[in-house]
């Protein structure tokens, strides 16, 4: 008929954490009550898809125990954001230009072209183990667009080079 909040304690029971409810005493028999839990929990990035809680009714009159396993599935959510940009923004050759072939020098394979990317975790929840997969043109009708020279990162960030990185050892 009315609503009370329980009292409830946390505490650490052979390696699990568990919460203790005190639901009414005395209660008299034959009683039909409803719980509504609602649970903070951390850590959940690992959680598999699903936690799963173990409920467990007890009296203290009975032996007796009523047991349920309730699975909660789980979906971790970040938005990711990708944002970059050129170094100059903008690169213009002359009409007649002719890429060098054969030359180590890099003046004569076009103008430097620095593109920086930052991937930023706009949240809510915190991520690892990101993969990104960063597509570059290289070729433009059989002719060279961008000229891959070399490859750095910031961080703890890995990043796999791809075969033909500075292939021509400018």
């Amino acid at each position: 008929q009315g609503q009370e909040k329980l009292s409830c304690n946390p505490r650490k029971e052979n390696g699990s954490h568990v919460v203790l409810c005190e639901l009414g005493n005395p209660m008299g028999g034959g009683t039909q009550i409803t719980v509504d839990m609602e649970l903070s929990v951390a850590g959940l990035e690992d959680a598999d898809g699903a936690i799963t809680f173990h409920l467990q009714l007890r009296s203290k009159n009975s032996p007796s125990i009523v047991a349920v396993t309730v699975t909660v599935p789980v979906e971790v959510q970040a938005e990711m954001e990708l944002r970059g940009k050129s170094l100059p923004a903008t690169t213009v050759l002359p009409a007649g230009w002719q890429e060098a072939r054969g030359s180590r020098r890099l003046e004569d394979h076009g103008v430097r072209v620095e593109h920086v990317y930052q991937l930023h975790n706009k949240g809510p929840a915190t991520v690892t183990n990101v993969t990104l997969r960063l597509g570059v043109p290289r070729e433009l009708h059989g002719r060279t667009l961008l000229y891959l020279l070399e490859l750095g990162t910031e961080g703890s960030v890995t990043c796999a080079e791809p075969p033909d990185l500075n292939a021509m050892q400018v």
